[in-house]
């Protein structure tokens, strides 16, 4: 027995600390629990109790469900059950029965349009006769519909790598039952492939095997339902770029805490769209994140969704090109839960207790109070105080029992129980108990509390250790309340809430040690009535009837307490603190007069001859909408291009918007055209874009803001007038044209003048000003505004101001200025007074002043030395304490550049690292322990060029139309050019593993990008190379690019011409061999036409002449010319100097074709070479390299097979650059390109060049070397006079015929020049006051073959007619002494060949 005792004290502990947790005031009421069980008979806690309790549950019709429910207690409990409220009788019922741990299974669930028997709430009740009943939480059975399709698939399209989505939308009670079907198959849902919660599928990044045939099936018992199928085909990848678009956007969601929430997106674009999520506008990382989740097609996944969780998800969609984003509301909700559960408590009759019980959840919950499985209606003895807590006054022995509290809201429910027990008093222990306390009266009666007092007992007249219980109930009524004295020997009470004009009876019962007495006789009194005033009026509402005014009607009160006089109704606008009344004597007022679209609150209070009753709660009600009465505030126009202007304004006035603002009109029309408005609607946007407008047309606009009742007033008409053509933002403004500074007392007026160039747009001017700098405040305005007022400065001070213009590029190069204010006492009106005086220094200033005179000096391509001055050092500039300097740098362009910094401890600072030809701003702050002064003035600085670090790139070779034999180079500019591109030079070759030196050249002027070759062999694969050249030097060589030139030429040239071409205006004939033979059907003449034997005989007897007598000529001036042994003779006949070559002739393979001896004499010069400031665009002082072994002897023994055909040449003016390329039937143009050993300032001032070389010019030093050699004599000393050196020679040839690519320069004394005569030689003498340099040649020449050093052959070799003048021209300007006579001779020889060849 004693074991089983304490086997139930200790279940009733644990069920205790089950049912209650501990909170003060749960203690005090067990405390007082066990001060009763002192004196009571002992009773425990019953554990009593759910193990399960029903959840809700989804079923589909003619499934099973079961409701599971399982009740502890010692005694077991019995299982009932309710739906909807009501008990559900099992016996009787087929389909519906009671499982043995209490659970209820409904068998095939019955479910139609009409009868829906199943679904609805079900509650367990568990009960255990004579302790008590419990019930469960309510759960939800629903049953799904009949399964439809609100949406089903459609045929679409997706390109690859995009997104599709295809529609099944059910109801949500159908969406789990949906799968989908691929061509029959079932889909597999993958982390590419996603089904929505909705029914919808998603496929991402779409493959071919993605193509199909789709349907969605809802498989909810029974026969399946299928959808229609839609083909879903993959597309190829766009190729040009789409516009970005939603498919799919976010909608907002409410989820439960728990649950998982699917936000989807889905954008398509190409180029293929990325996805990224924000929440509350900051950036949700889904990477390593545990419950954030990228889904497919960028929807975004929350599992276990919490409170926190709740907010505004935005979906942003960024394609590169252009960004679109998409909002949703997240709304989470929480079902109740409880922050306290109620406490099992003893008690005694008569006594008051207080179940607790605090819950949470949102929405935030109902609490009801159930007792024994039944509603506790609240009442007198029964009160719901604290919102939540139970009240029991004057317990009975029937209030015992299982007590519970269920909180209640949208999204679910919760139950938690405690019990109560009523002990039974103990008997009394041996000893006297007092007596009856005596003389009981009511010494104070009111309508809400009587004062009790009464004398000791007869038993203890002194009564000090006496305690005294008062009881009292209303009369008729069997339920006792106890209130007990607050202290022994007390002999009054004060009973307080008690109801007005009530009879109640009391009676007094006296305590001591061993226990209560006798109660007193009842005495009964009755409270005083309240005053008779009006109750509530019921059912108050209040009716909007237009936008001005509202209806409010009520009831009369149900306890009117007499005759109702008037009523007052108040009201006041919301937000408002003053009330306003009027007098109505119905029940019902139209108040007029109130403001559109306000809340207003009224109420209402009923009058009897007592005076103003209760008065009503607050009804709230807003008045109608209406158009707005006030047009939007602001109107400005901004003109954007040509063919838009953007207009800015704000909403009208608050207060006149009348209603929610839907959107806002727009009008415009041409101001010549004053009758043609064109409307444009918008939204909500407080701006709008109009484009398609007409160039240097005036346009008027104007305004008008929309509500749901129409359209309001409209603003003013403001003009703006587009540009006549679009200005360039590419880059930033320029610097203002001027800046004035007009300063005052505590004030300086700016104004100042637009840049110079007004091509460029200008979106505004930023202002910086500052004490000592500029950079302490900015401040933008508009780009018409002309002047600024800036405030608030202080009197005598030193400000420095800049002005920037700025655009969407950037901030221009800033203008700057500065200005004294003056002093208080300074009334005078001055216009302008600027300082330039030195800042005087102070010792310690506060705040410091920014360093002054910052200073950039460029050292190299990535090196500047930053300079400054420091105005609180001394005047020593030494620096004795542990300040410091900070220098920050960054380019201009683009304007998104950031800036980089360094820090120094002395008035300098080398900035390395830079990018080579680049503009740079430098500033520098001063820092001293915890202060630091503001940026001083910026100084800039570019930096030196370099030579080109990237090859030109994207080069193409094109074959030209109609031209087989020409084809057009083309290429860009170096991506690392590291300043101006002054030319290029193209490099070509059979060949590509051929040395450098071996390949072809065509040197490109520098503003050219294309450039075309003539005359390349047919069928045949050539490489080209490209190198960029500025004025620092060479950069690399590009890679190698291949083409091969096409098999056959146009059909109306004969065979011959492509070897030989045809001879052009100013060209003379091919000679020809001795060793060539014409074909049988007779020669081709020069010009390709055919010609007789005859014809052909007699030119030999000519050519042959012709040779014999230019043989004679040249001997006579060989002869002489042994005799001179001048240095400049020397370095002449060195330069000249030429090796043997051969090449394989496309008619005869074993012919050697020498040199071509054509004479070229038409001008000769001296010039040397001096450094410019503004070099030639084109080859000024970097040669090409070549080697010295090539540089060899020439052989005399073949000048009588020299064969070469004159190069055409045409400027870049012309419509396209043209050259030839060596190598092509035995012809070839000859370059000699000076190497410089020396460096390159040293090679510009002593290398000797041309001045001036026109197209016209022929004259090459070849033509030097071909004409001495023949004569044996000539160059017979020149190897051993000047073995030792080598000579420059002349440059490539020039890209325009008024300019050569050396730099210009004044020509020596001795020297004349003509600017009548038609060219300049391509090699002239040395200047005898520069020393001779070793200079070494790069040969082109015929591709195959050793080259001799090749002089540049310039276009147009004159005739006969042209090269006797050009003898005579040379005669005064090549020699001056002997020779002179010898060219006289050579003259008329030449004559006297010209009237042969000419006859």
């Amino acid at each position: 027995m004693a074991a089983g005792r304490a086997r139930r004290l200790l279940g009733s502990l644990w069920i205790a600390l089950l049912l209650g947790q501990p909170d003060p005031a749960g203690a005090a009421a067990r405390s007082g629990s066990q001060s009763l069980l002192t004196g009571s008979l002992v009773r425990t806690f019953t554990p009593f109790y759910f193990l399960v309790e029903p959840t809700d549950v989804l079923s589909v019709r003619g499934a099973s469900v079961i409701m599971n429910c399982s009740a502890y207690c010692e005694t077991a409990p019995k299982i009932e059950w309710k739906k909807d409220g009501t008990f559900l009788n099992l016996v009787s019922d087929d389909r519906r029965q009671l499982l043995p741990d209490g659970s209820l299974l409904i068998n095939s669930v019955v479910h139609s349009k009409h009868n829906k028997p199943d679904e609805g709430y079900y509650q367990c009740v568990a009960t255990v006769e004579s302790l008590g009943t419990i019930v469960s939480r309510t759960a939800k059975l629903t049953v799904a519909g009949l399964p439809r399709f609100s949406s089903q698939p459609e045929a679409s399209s997706v390109p690859k790598g995009s997104s599709a989505i295809l529609n099944c939308e059910v109801n949500a009670d159908l969406a789990p039952f949906v799968r989908w079907e691929q061509d029959r198959q079932p889909v597999l849902l993958d982390e590419r492939v996603y089904k929505l919660p909705s029914g919808a599928l998603i496929v991402s990044n779409a493959t071919d095997t993605d193509g199909g045939l789709y349907r969605c099936v809802i498989e909810s018992g029974g026969t399946p339902k299928y959808s229609d199928e839609a083909e879903l085909k993959v597309l190829p990848d766009p190729e040009e770029p789409q516009d970005l678009m939603f498919v799919r956007q976010p909608s907002s969601l409410t989820k439960l805490t728990g649950q998982s929430a699917v936000f989807p997106c889905v954008a398509v674009g190409f180029p293929v769209p990325y996805i990224r999520w924000t929440r509350n506008e900051e950036e949700l990382i889904t990477e390593g994140s545990g419950r954030y989740l990228l889904l497919a097609g960028g929807s975004l996944e929350i599992s276990e969704v919490t409170e926190q969780d709740a907010g505004t998800y935005t979906c942003i969609a960024d394609s590169g090109n252009d960004t679109i984003e998409a909002q949703a509301e997240l709304t989470v909700q929480v079902p109740p839960e409880f922050l306290k559960r109620p406490a099992n408590i003893y008690a005694h009759e008569s006594m008051d207790i207080v179940f607790e019980c605090e819950v949470t959840g949102k929405p935030t919950p109902t609490v009801k109070w159930v007792k024994n499985g039944d509603m506790v209606i609240p009442s007198d003895y029964f009160k719901i105080i604290k919102e939540h807590n139970l009240q029991v006054l004057g317990l009975v022995k029937s209030d015992e029992g299982f007590y519970q509290c269920i909180a209640e809201n949208d999204v679910g429910n919760a139950q938690a129980g405690a019990q109560l027990i009523i002990l039974d008093l103990a008997p009394a222990t041996t000893g006297p108990l007092p007596s009856a306390p005596r003389d009981v009266v009511a010494t104070l009666v009111s309508t809400r509390f009587i004062r009790l007092t009464w004398r000791t007992p007869v038993s203890d007249p002194q009564g000090d250790n006496l305690t005294y219980s008062i009881f009292y109930t209303k009369e008729g009524i069997n339920r006792e309340r106890v209130e007990n004295t607050s202290r022994p020997g007390e002999t009054q009470v004060m009973i307080q809430n008690l109801m007005p004009e009530t009879v109640y009876v009391f009676r007094v019962v006296a305590q001591n040690k061993h226990g209560p007495g006798e109660s007193s006789a009842p005495l009964k009194v009755a409270t005083q009535p309240e005053v008779q005033l009006p109750g509530p009026a019921p059912n108050i509402r209040a009716l909007a009837t237009s936008p001005t005014s509202v209806t409010v009607t009520w009831e009369t009160p149900l306890s009117g307490n007499g005759e109702i006089q008037n009523y007052k109704l108040y009201y006041m606008e919301k937000g408002q603190d003053t009330e306003q009344d009027v007098d109505v004597a119905g029940l019902s007022y139209t108040i007029n007069g109130l403001k559109k679209y306000t809340e207003y609150s009224f109420r209402v209070v009923a009058y009897n001859k007592h005076g103003p009753g209760v008065s009503t709660q607050d009804v709230v009600v807003r008045t109608l909408s209406d158009v707005p009465s006030a047009p939007p505030q602001n109107l400005t126009l901004e003109v954007r291009n040509s063919k838009s202007i953007m207009l800015h304004w704000q909403p009208p006035p608050a207060g006149t918007h009348s209603g929610q603002i839907t959107g806002y009109k727009i009008r415009y029309r041409k101001v010549s055209r004053k009758s043609d408005v064109t409307e444009s609607i918008g939204g909500t946007q407080l701006y709008q874009l109009i484009e398609g407008l007409e160039r240097g047309t005036e346009y008027s606009f104007r305004v008008a803001a929309l509500t749901v009742n129409g359209t309001g007033p409209a603003t003013d008409w403001v003009s703006a007038e587009t540009f006549e053509s679009d200005l360039d933002e590419t880059r930033v403004p320029e610097v203002p044209s001027s800046l004035h500074v007009r300063p005052l007392v505590t004030s300086i007026v700016v104004s100042w003048t637009p840049p110079e160039n007004q091509n460029i747009v200008v979106r505004g001017y930023a202002i910086g000003y500052g004490i000592g700098s500029p950079h302490a405040q900015t401040i933008k305005v508009d780009y018409k505004q002309r002047y600024y007022t800036i405030e608030n400065l202080d009197p005598s001070s030193h400000y420095v101001i800049t002005l920037k213009a700025f655009n969407n590029v950037g901030e221009g190069i800033p203008l700057y200025e500065s200005a004294v204010t003056r002093p208080h006492s300074d009334t005078s009106e001055v216009d302008l007074f600027v300082i330039n005086a030195p800042y005087t220094p102070v010792p310690d200033p506060s705040p410091m002043m920014p360093p002054v005179g910052v200073q950039a000096s460029i050292l190299s391509h990535d090196t500047i030395r930053i300079t400054w001055a420091d105005n609180s050092l001394p005047k020593n500039q030494k620096i004795t304490d542990a300040r410091y300097y900070t220098v920050r740098w960054k380019t201009n362009i683009p304007a998104n550049t950031k800036y980089k910094t360094a820090n120094a401890t002395t008035l300098s600072y080398l900035v390395t690292g830079l990018k080579p030809n680049t503009l740079y701003e430098f500033s520098v702050m001063v820092t001293k322990g915890r202060r630091s002064s503001t940026w001083s003035m910026t100084a800039h600085g570019t930096t030196f060029e370099l030579v080109p670090t990237s090859p030109p790139k994207d080069v193409t070779v094109v074959s030209k139309e109609g031209k087989p034999r020409t084809i057009i180079v083309n290429w860009q500019p170096p991506s690392e050019a590291n300043g101006k591109i002054t030319g290029y030079i193209i490099y070509y070759s059979t060949d590509v593993n051929a040395e450098i030196h071996d390949w072809v050249i065509e040197p490109v002027v520098g503003n050219r990008l294309t450039h075309q070759i003539q005359e390349l062999t047919l069928d045949t694969p050539y490489y080209f190379k490209i190198q960029a050249r500025n004025s620092k030097g060479m950069g690399p060589m590009s890679e190698a690019v291949q083409f091969r030139t096409p098999k056959a030429e146009s059909s109306d040239k004969m065979p011959n011409d492509q070897a030989s071409g045809s001879a052009g205006k100013g060209s003379r004939p091919v000679d020809i061999g001795p060793d060539y033979k014409p074909p049988l059907g007779g020669s081709n003449s020069p010009h390709g036409s055919p010609t007789s034997p005859l014809d052909s005989n007699m030119l030999l007897v000519i050519i042959v002449s012709v040779g014999v007598i230019t043989i004679v000529i040249v001997v006579i001036v060989a002869v002489f010319c042994t005799r001179r042994t001048t240095s400049h003779q020397k370095k002449k006949r060195a330069a000249c100097k030429s090796v043997n070559g051969s090449h394989k002739y496309k008619g005869n393979s074993k012919d050697v074709k020498p040199p071509d001896l054509w004479i070229h004499h038409e001008r000769l010069e001296l010039k040397p070479i001096d450094k410019s400031p503004d070099p030639n665009p084109i080859m000024t002082d970097t040669p090409i390299p070549r080697n010295s072994q090539d540089i060899t002897p020439v052989d005399n023994s073949m000048d009588s097979n020299i064969h070469q055909r004159r190069n055409s040449y045409r400027g870049h003016e012309s419509e396209d650059s043209m050259s030839t390329l060596a190598g092509r039937r035995g012809m070839r143009p000859k370059m000699m390109m000076p190497f410089d050993s020396q460096p390159p300032q040293q090679s510009v001032r002593n290398t000797p060049s041309t001045d001036t070389m026109p197209a016209s010019s022929s004259q090459t030093c070849a033509d030097h070397q071909d004409l001495e050699s023949t004569t044996g004599s000539y160059l017979a000393n020149a190897q051993e006079e000047d073995s030792a050196q080598n000579l420059p020679t002349a440059h490539v040839r020039p890209s325009h015929p008024l300019k050569s690519f050396a730099v210009p320069a004044v020509p020596p004394a001795g020297s004349t020049y003509d600017p009548a005569l038609p060219s300049t030689p391509l090699l002239t003498q040395q200047a005898p006051a520069h020393p001779v340099h070793s200079v070494k040649t790069a040969s082109i020449g015929t591709l195959g073959r050793t080259r001799p050093p090749m002089p540049v052959v310039v276009p147009s070799a004159p005739d006969v007619q042209e090269t006797t003048r050009m003898l005579e021209d040379s005669e005064s300007n090549y020699e001056p002494d002997e020779l002179t006579k010898e060219m006289a001779h050579l003259e008329g020889l030449m004559k006297d060949l010209n009237a042969i060849t000419t006859a």
